[in-house]
């Protein structure tokens, strides 16, 4: 099986106060992780990067946030797609780019559990590939809902990777993943 790494929106727009309290602190460092071993195996490795044009979008295309975190960059050779959906398919050469490498095996993570991770998983999903998602290589925000009850970043996490786990993706850790690649 041919496998590529997605990485997406480890971007600095998630480093804004605005987004409420986080889950899983170490998510970057075991994406970091993830995506160094992917480099010494020469894997692909697909960064995806959120950008808007809205100026008032922590993504907008010309402000500093839209940019990767510093440790996270993508090297020369490796892909960037730029989406302005939460799926990394929609309305991008993902899906081409991934047959044309014939790629059948996809591994996610990144930014966030509940909103472009999820999105792409099941995407990847119903398009036939065989998904996995790090569960701690991705992370959460609290939210709150329509009856203004705010539920913590921990359980929207939680619940997220449940929603995916063996209907749309096989759900591992880092530690589960590297020790079998």
């Amino acid at each position: 099986m041919n496998k590529a790494l997605i990485v997406i929106d480890v971007q600095k727009a998630f480093e804004h106060g605005a987004w409420g309290e986080r889950n899983n602190l170490q998510a970057e460092e075991n994406i970091l992780r993830l995506v160094e071993k992917c480099r010494t195996q020469n894997q692909m490795i697909i960064f995806v990067q959120h950008t808007s044009t809205n100026p008032k979008s922590h993504f907008y295309i010309e402000d500093e946030c839209v940019k990767f975190k510093d440790y996270m960059k993508p090297l020369k050779d490796e892909v960037v797609i730029q989406k302005q959906v939460n799926s990394a398919f929609i309305g991008t050469d993902l899906e081409k780019i991934l047959h044309e490498n014939k790629v059948d095996e996809v591994v996610i993570v990144g930014l966030t559990t509940p909103h472009c991770v999820s999105t792409t998983t099941r995407m990847s999903a119903n398009l036939g590939f065989k998904t996995t998602l790090i569960s701690d290589a991705t992370a959460a925000f609290e939210l709150t809902d329509q009856n203004g009850i705010t539920y913590d970043a921990k359980t929207i996490h939680q619940v997220s990777l449940a929603t995916l786990h063996e209907e749309f993706a096989e759900v591992r850790t880092t530690e589960e993943w590297l020790g079998e690649n």
